[in-house]
């Protein structure tokens, strides 16, 4: 026990003896330097950090990975050659239903493509979901006028594509081009205004509520 309690006094009166010394170097160095030559130790010892975090930050900055891609990545591409989910019908296209000319819209003048409901109002259908209970088709208006006065059960959405119309309950136009959202149980007049020869806008309309994910399709364009 003796020997173990000498040993550490003896370290520690080392420890103070070197502390003693370092402070007396540090003071010495202070004391017999100039103040130009403390600068200029200061500015080398400054510049010599910034070098060194400089160089750090460098570094950094190459090992940085780059987040452009100059070549596609080939996998990207591929197609996917999983399996479908079997309760999945297939896709239904119709091309060039929203392709614009300057007389108006291509494909759109086919009569056998499109159902009249008067002598002046037909539609195209597109697309009938039967278990989602809804349908999306083409409204065509040939001739200005009043067209009716109807009330939807679910939402409608309305994309005009040649012509315009409006409703009396409303102060905006729907031209070519504009988005018209109609909500659900709203009644409204509709009207195409005089001068306007003809007008198509695509509407997707909603009859009723479906939690069907795998919902049963009609392609009325088949």
């Amino acid at each position: 026990m003796k020997t173990m309690m000498h040993r550490n006094v003896f370290a520690r009166l080392l420890l103070l003896l070197f502390s003693a010394l370092v402070t007396t170097r540090v003071t010495a160095f202070v004391s017999t330097s100039s103040p130009s030559a403390v600068r200029e130790t200061i500015q080398r010892l400054s510049s010599a950090t910034i070098d060194a975090v400089s160089s750090k930050e460098e570094q950094g900055e190459a090992k940085e990975p780059s987040n452009a891609t100059t070549e596609p990545d080939d996998e990207a591409f591929t197609p996917y050659r999983g399996e479908q989910p079997k309760e999945a019908l297939s896709e239904i296209f119709v091309p060039q239903v929203f392709s614009h000319s300057l007389n108006g819209v291509e494909n759109i003048d086919e009569e056998k493509l499109w159902v009249p409901q008067t002598e002046s109002v037909s539609f195209r259908p597109l697309c009938f979901c039967v278990s989602g209970g809804y349908y999306v088709n083409l409204l065509r208006v040939r001739g200005a006028g009043l067209l009716s006065r109807h009330r939807h059960p679910g939402p409608v959405h309305g994309h005009v594509l040649k012509g315009k119309w409006s409703y009396l309950e409303h102060d905006w136009v729907a031209e070519a081009g504009s988005y018209v959202f109609e909500p659900p149980g709203e009644i409204h007049t509709l009207v195409v205004p005089e001068g306007v020869d003809e007008m198509v806008r695509i509407e997707p309309t909603r009859k009723q509520k479906s939690q069907n994910p795998f919902q049963t399709f009609l392609n009325t364009n088949d």
